[in-house]
């Protein structure tokens, strides 16, 4: 006899099995709809492929895995793809998600697929992604996929394949009845998953005593293998997987760790004949045996279940009384959650439907205060503190949580089913562990904004170091340029250059003072002569050159040239309807000021030297801005002739392309990383309602033109 070990804790719940296990499966047939959540596993949810009004075929992928630690989906018949929308799935929070809408068209029209006759011709890297592919995730527990689980490492010595067929939870029979019925997949299946974990030791089927009929026929199924059946006393929760590896094995995984760091891999019942369908016959994980049992319903049975189908469709097929019924429970009466819509869908770990009578699973009585009994850490399988982790979760101090291996917690219920006082101590730890998962979630997207900032800091100063060590390039060169013009005896040439610059800035300087003097109506010649005097005086004192008639008339010219192009700013923004329109006004006001100005003070300085002529170019005169002042009168003139469709027209012309130039430039800011971007994405979204505002007003007349007139 093979020895056996006990697990820490445990409890010994009614089993209530017999209800369910005293007929063979049946073919729950083809429900109206399905509905296929593209999150059925732990991972990363799938990445629906399909389209609304989409025709597939059964066993095609309509969504595709996202990443290493996901799966795909497959449409479990054919039919049309009629809505990718949210549902709510089945989760203890109720919660809505993505899913993929299927309404079947009764042909059950099979895709293209092959399976392979000898699967020890593939290698480990094949048979894995042929696992992948079909969507294989775990059917016993959590759903974790299957591919992943077992691409252990080369290096890694696995001494022990587990195939786990407990099945602990009261109620629940679906692998019982697999083991009767088809314990030939299910040696076939562990004969693949030998080839590919290549076990060192042993290959053990674990089956609690209650199961006899499974039992015996798995012995026979195996007989001539390698294959050993294990029969161990009834305990729940045996079936953890944790707990199964130390009955049939003596080896504890540790915290935190894996079943592959003691050389141990663990696969379910159902999950190791999806694998065998995967390799021999080329089906993907499209159907699984599900129970539905309680004695809301006058029929108590196990279905092959097409994934996708509502749990409507089944409670139908068990003559469900609603009124009979306490509360629908998806999964066993310890570890399932309360379901709240019956047409949420069948999901690939859904392995029990519950509808139990008030009189067969009361309702939970209300909490009461903990009494340190101690019953639940007697009872918990994973030799935790469940007191001391309530108050702790009750507390929020997640730090303490993680302290006290809250991790470890398998969620069997076993410490709620101990405790006197009623207190739900698993929705405690499952609250606590979502909390934490999400805490982390933040932190790992906090860090990574983090590093995004530092690296844009980093990038900024490196220009900032580049553009200093460009400009000290620049003037060790004009230093190195200006050393041996002294040796070639031109240094007087770099003397007379930089005498030139000063006097250049010293004119621009006058100039500038003069064009800045205020207007004033009542300004009078004396006035403009005492101030071109003072002018003159001031340059005198600090060693510079005196006003000029040449400089006072390039001083004019330049005023009259920002007067012309501000002229024509504000005439067009007239035109456009722009809110910059005050703005320009009192630009083009004050430049006229300034040029009143400068022609008063050249004027006077003509009058005192009637012998001075100009030895610059001649002034303008006010062409310019005559002339950009024409142009302007000429464009308000055609505006105001324009038909009222023409000016809306045009506006929303003149906005467009004011847009495009905005949506360049922001385009040119974003390949440069310029600081600017986040500015011109507001200006650009701004004049992109403007766009919208203005060709809705142009449509809005062309509709009101186009009705007809009321006599």
């Amino acid at each position: 006899m093979r020895k056996i070990w006990d697990i820490h804790g445990g409890v010994h719940p009614e089993q209530n099995k017999q209800q369910s296990n005293q007929t063979p499966i049946s073919f729950a047939g083809i429900p109206q709809h399905l509905v296929f959540p593209l999150s059925q596993h732990i991972g990363a949810p799938a990445v629906a492929i399909v389209e609304p009004g989409q025709k597939v075929l059964k066993g095609e992928m309509i969504a595709a895995a996202k990443g290493f630690v996901s799966v795909p989906v497959h449409a479990s018949t054919s039919g049309e793809i009629i809505a990718i929308e949210q549902r709510q799935i089945p989760h203890p929070s109720g919660m809505s998600a993505p899913c993929i809408v299927l309404m079947p068209d009764g042909l059950e029209q099979w895709v293209e697929h092959s399976g392979v006759e000898d699967f020890r011709s593939l290698d480990k890297k094949e048979l894995l992604e042929r696992i992948r592919n079909a969507g294989i995730a775990g059917m016993g527990g959590a759903g974790f996929p299957a591919a992943v689980k077992l691409g252990v490492r080369d290096d890694q010595v696995i001494e022990t394949l587990i195939i786990n067929g407990t099945e602990c939870e009261p109620y629940i029979t679906a692998d019982d009845m697999l083991m009767r019925e088809r314990a030939a997949e299910i040696i076939s299946g562990a004969e693949i998953l030998q080839h590919l974990i290549n076990p060192t030791k042993q290959t053990l089927i674990g089956v609690e005593d209650n199961k006899p009929e499974g039992i015996a026929a798995l012995q026979a199924a195996a007989a001539g293998s390698s294959v050993e059946i294990v029969s161990f006393p009834t305990k729940y929760p045996s079936g953890g997987e944790k707990q199964l590896i130390q009955i049939l094995t003596g080896k504890e995984v540790p915290s935190g760790g894996l079943p592959a760091s003691v050389g141990v891999v663990c696969q379910n019942i159902g999950t190791t004949v999806a694998i065998f369908k995967a390799i021999t016959q080329g089906e993907p994980l499209i159907s699984r045996i599900t129970t539905v049992t309680g004695e809301a319903c006058q029929q108590q049975r196990n279905f092959e279940v097409l994934l996708g189908t509502p749990v409507q469709h089944l409670l139908d097929l068990c003559q469900f009384d609603e009124k009979k019924c306490s509360r629908l429970i998806m999964g066993g009466p310890m570890m399932g959650f309360s379901l709240l819509d019956t047409q949420v869908p069948i999901v690939k770990a859904t392995n029990c439907i519950l509808a139990p009578s008030a009189q067969e699973l009361a309702a939970p009585e209300p909490a009461q205060a903990c009494i340190r009994c101690g019953l639940c850490e007697q009872a918990c399988p994973a030799s935790l503190l469940p007191q001391q982790l309530y108050w702790f979760a009750r507390g929020k101090e997640h730090e303490k949580l993680e302290a006290h291996n809250l991790a470890d917690c398998i969620e069997c219920g076993a410490c709620s089913y101990a405790c006197p006082s009623n207190i739900p101590l698993v929705q405690y730890y499952r609250a606590s562990k979502a909390e934490i998962r999400q805490q982390k979630q933040d932190a790992i997207k906090s860090e990574q904004s983090k590093v995004r900032f530092e690296a844009r800091q980093e990038r900024l100063e490196q220009q900032d170091r580049d553009k200093e060590a460009k400009r000290k390039a620049r003037k060790a060169a004009a230093e190195a340029r200006a050393a041996s013009s002294a040796v070639d005896g031109k240094g007087d040439a770099i003397q007379d250059a930089v005498d030139r610059a000063k006097a250049k800035k010293a004119a621009a300087s006058s100039t500038a003072d003069i064009a800045a003097i205020e207007p004033s109506p009542a300004l009078a010649t004396d006035a403009a002569q005492a101030a071109i005097a003072k002018a003159m005086e001031k340059r005198a004192a600090g060693g510079r050159e005196t006003p000029t008639h040449a400089s006072l008339e390039k001083a004019l010219a330049a005023i009259e040239k920002r007067l012309a192009a501000a002229t024509e700013k504000m005439q067009q923004a007239e035109l456009d309807g722009a809110d910059t329109v005050a703005a320009f006004r009192i630009g083009v006001e004050k430049t006229i000021a300034k040029q009143q100005q400068a022609k008063q003070a050249l004027d006077e300085f003509i009058a005192q030297n009637p012998q001075s002529t100009a030895t610059s170019t001649p002034s303008v005169s006010g062409d310019a801005a005559h002339d950009a002042i024409a142009r302007a009168l000429a464009k308000r003139d055609a505006a105001s002739s324009m038909t009222d469709e023409q000016r809306l027209q045009n506006a929303a012309a003149s906005i467009k392309k004011r847009l495009d130039k905005a949506r360049q430039k922001l385009l040119e800011a974003q390949q440069q990383g310029s600081d600017t971007v986040d500015i011109l994405t507001t200006t650009v979204t701004k004049m992109e309602q403007k766009l919208v505002d203005a060709e809705q007003a142009y449509a809005s007349y062309q509709t009101e033109q186009q009705q007809p007139t009321s006599n």
